[in-house]
């Protein structure tokens, strides 16, 4: 659910810049020259190799025989009643280096001819994660389906035979009989998978394996982050597994005001979690630096090299929220997210800050 939303500076073309190398007469880039990539977070419209805006908010990546897929929620539309726009669907995007995206299409299309369908553009569809079952050949998308007062609270599942689509829907249900709202999957190393997501009106956060072909819950889940007394809510979860060790990011629900993200750790998927407090470090770390955490994507062939990928939403016009990643570091026994104006991914080449 869309909860934490802020304005945004004017629109800039500025998010991603790559240098222009010089061209040969192949239309190559001359030998000896290499074009610099530079991300910009915040800063601008990210645009697609096309020129167009990069619609892909909400997203999660999928890495898959070299090549990076970004899956995001399409807002190229107008802004309802200040907190959604009609279902376009989600989005695909394809690259190989991070910085330049290829539009793959819509991975997933809203349905515009059924009123009581899940993708129907009156109903709410967010937060895509895709992930690849190994053992059934296929991949496998889930989906935050809500209606537009955000009282359905379900998740829904897609599937393809191919990482850009077309998605098959398949079906939405409350996993284990609970409301679901910001949801995120997560395929761990040994090939389980399970869903994160609120629950509660976001007072708990919920992990629950998935049976072994991704389509369902288990039934085996915990409950985590639920405290006596007032309830503390947590929504947009991130998680991902370093050397070991899980790590989970989530923001609080403030309405359409930023707050302070919150970030815990743990040996186990199921727990207990460690709550460490907010990773962000600097000026405006107190608002996630005007942002809401939706992925960690670790970077292929770097170790240790996580980004930390996140939303800074315009309330106002949601079709022009920016992106935010920003490079996870690692201390001693926790992480840290500094704000950078401008970063590469030799950053992760670069020694970590005590």
């Amino acid at each position: 659910m869309r909860m934490i939303h802020c304005l945004v500076l004017p629109c800039l073309v500025l998010s991603v810049i790559c240098g222009s190398p010089s061209i040969g007469a192949s239309g190559e880039p001359s030998s000896g020259k290499s074009e610099v990539c530079t991300f910009l977070p915040g800063q601008g419209t990210w645009l697609d190799t096309d020129g167009h805006a990069i619609q892909a908010h909400g997203g999660g990546m999928l890495y898959h025989e070299g090549i990076y897929y970004w899956y995001g929620e399409n807002k190229d539309g107008p802004t309802l009643n200040g907190n959604r726009v009609d279902v376009i669907g989600i989005s695909c995007y394809s690259s190989r280096d991070l910085y330049r995206w290829k539009f793959e299409g819509l991975a997933l299309k809203a349905v515009p001819d059924d009123p009581k369908h899940d993708l129907h553009p009156s109903r709410v569809c967010e937060r895509p994660k895709v992930i690849f079952n190994d053992k059934t050949r296929k991949f496998v998308m889930w989906v935050h389906i809500d209606d537009a007062k955000y009282q359905y609270a379900r998740t829904g599942v897609a599937v393809s035979d191919t990482p850009v689509g077309p998605f098959r829907y398949v079906e939405s249900f409350r996993p284990n009989g609970g409301e679901s709202r910001d949801m995120t999957v997560f395929k761990d190393d040994d090939g389980k998978a399970y869903v994160i997501f609120g629950t509660g009106w976001h007072t708990h956060v919920q992990i629950a394996d998935l049976t072994d072909d991704y389509l369902k819950p288990s039934g085996v889940y915990t409950n985590h982050f639920q405290r006596p007394g007032p309830p503390t809510s947590r929504e947009a979860p991130a998680i991902f597994k370093h050397q070991g060790r899980y790590y989970l990011i989530t923001s609080g629900t403030t309405g359409w005001a930023c707050n302070e993200a919150m970030y815990a750790v743990a040996d186990s998927i199921h727990g207990p979690w460690v709550e460490k407090g907010n990773p962000c470090v600097g000026k405006n770390a107190d608002k996630t630096f005007f942002a809401q955490s939706t992925f960690v994507l670790p970077v292929a062939g770097k170790k240790d090299a996580f980004i930390f990928m996140a939303d800074r939403w315009n309330s106002e016009n949601l079709r022009d929220s920016q992106y935010v990643w920003l490079p996870v570091r690692f201390t001693d026994g926790g992480i840290r997210l500094e704000w950078l104006d401008s970063w590469d991914l030799s950053q992760f080449d670069k020694p970590t800050k005590p």
